[in-house]
């Protein structure tokens, strides 16, 4: 029985990259730590294919927002599929949300991927992030 059991879980966990999907990869910044650095860098390290989903602290009530596309210094190795502002669950006014983008991993190599979060017309960010992404199998 223990060894049937192995054998789905193993099949199970192999599902996605036989569908060519890959595994996510989450990178969570909170606003504490955009208050202490304004200038936030993480590293991760994933395979081609896999998704990766990057969520920043936001609060559009204040007038600053994350740049709608990333800034991808190679896109043949990491590509933005998607961006959006998610809304926190506390409704009250000024309570900070999230800005959720996803990436996939096309191809081995390094890319850096930037966003900045300021005001409309500002010639400085506020804050920036830059996660560095290395892709190999």
């Amino acid at each position: 029985m223990r060894k049937v059991l192995l054998l789905v879980c193993a099949t199970i966990s192999l599902v996605p990259f036989l569908l060519g999907c890959g595994q996510p990869a989450f990178v969570n910044v909170e606003c504490d730590e955009f208050t202490e650095q304004k200038n936030v860098s993480r590293q991760i390290e994933i395979w081609p294919a896999y998704a990766i989903t990057v969520y920043l602290c936001s609060n559009p009530s204040t007038g600053f927002r994350w740049s709608e596309s990333a800034d991808i210094s190679d896109q043949s190795v990491i590509k933005q599929k998607y961006h959006e502002f998610m809304a926190p669950e506390d409704p009250s006014p000024g309570t900070p949300g999230q800005e959720m983008w996803q990436f996939r991993a096309l191809a081995d190599g390094t890319s850096t991927i930037k966003m900045e979060y300021s005001r409309p017309g500002d010639d400085e960010p506020e804050w920036t992030f830059t996660l560095t992404v290395i892709v190999k199998h």
